[in-house]
C-alpha cells in the first residue's frame, strides 16, 4: 500500500530531516551541486566533455557556411532550442509522476529564481520513483539528441550539439536533488510537496 502523508507523522517510524521552501530553492541546489560525489563528479564531466564536444562538431562540419546561417544555427542551440525544450523537459518529470499513481500534479514557474519544477501535491514518493521523475528527462533527451546529431547534417549538428549542452546545464536543479538522496546512501528517504504552500518535505525512514 502507498505511503500517504499522515503516515510520515509517525515518529516511531520517519524522522523529518528537511523542509524547503520553492522560494529558497536555488541555495539548496547550489549546495548540492557543490558536495562532492560520484554523482557531481559524473554530472560536471558530462558538462565539460559535452562543451569540448561542441568545438570538435564545429571543427569536423565541412563546407563553407555564410556568417548569417551559422550566427541562425547558433541562435537555435542556444536560445531558440533550450525555450522550446522546456515544455518537454516538465512533460517527461509529469509522465513518471502520473504513471506511479500522483494525480495532483502541477506545473510552475519561478520568475525571480529563473526556475520552472513539477509538483506532485500531497503525493509521497518513495526513493525509486523520485529518482526516476528526476533523470529521466536528461536521459531520453539526451539520447534523442546525440541521435540526431549523428544522423542530421551540416549545422544542424552545431545547433543541436549546443542545444545538448545547453539542456544538460539545464539539469543541474535534477542532478542536485539526485545528489541530496546520493549523498545518504543507505538511508530511505521519502518525498512530499505542499503545492499551496509550496514547500517541499523530506522523511527518512527510522
Amino acid at each position: 500500500m502507498a505511503i500517504q502523508v499522515e503516515d510520515l507523522e509517525d515518529q516511531k517510524k520517519y524522522r523529518q530531516i528537511l523542509a524547503i521552501s520553492y522560494h529558497d530553492l536555488i541555495p539548496f541546489i547550489l549546495d548540492n551541486l557543490k558536495r562532492k560525489s560520484g554523482l557531481t563528479v559524473f554530472y560536471w564531466s558530462i558538462c565539460i566533455i559535452l562543451l569540448a564536444g561542441l568545438f570538435r562538431v564545429r571543427l569536423n562540419i565541412t563546407g563553407y557556411f555564410p556568417v548569417t546561417e551559422i550566427l541562425f544555427h547558433s541562435t537555435l542551440g542556444l536560445i531558440i532550442f533550450p525555450v522550446l525544450s522546456i515544455p518537454l523537459h516538465e512533460l517527461l518529470h509529469v509522465i513518471p509522476y502520473l504513471i506511479s499513481g500522483a494525480r495532483k500534479i502541477r506545473v510552475g514557474m519561478d520568475v525571480r529564481q529563473y526556475l520552472f519544477y513539477v509538483t506532485a501535491h500531497r503525493y509521497v514518493a518513495t526513493p525509486l520513483q523520485f529518482r526516476i521523475v528526476a533523470i529521466i528527462p536528461f536521459l531520453l533527451i539526451s539520447v534523442t539528441l546525440l541521435f540526431l546529431i549523428y544522423l542530421l547534417p551540416g549545422l544542424w549538428k552545431w545547433s543541436l550539439s549546443l542545444l545538448l549542452f545547453v539542456h544538460t546545464t539545464m539539469c543541474a536543479g535534477d542532478f542536485a536533488l539526485l545528489n541530496f538522496y546520493f549523498m545518504k546512501k543507505g538511508r530511505k528517504i521519502y518525498t512530499w510537496d505542499d503545492a499551496d504552500l509550496k514547500m517541499a518535505y523530506f522523511y527518512e525512514e527510522i
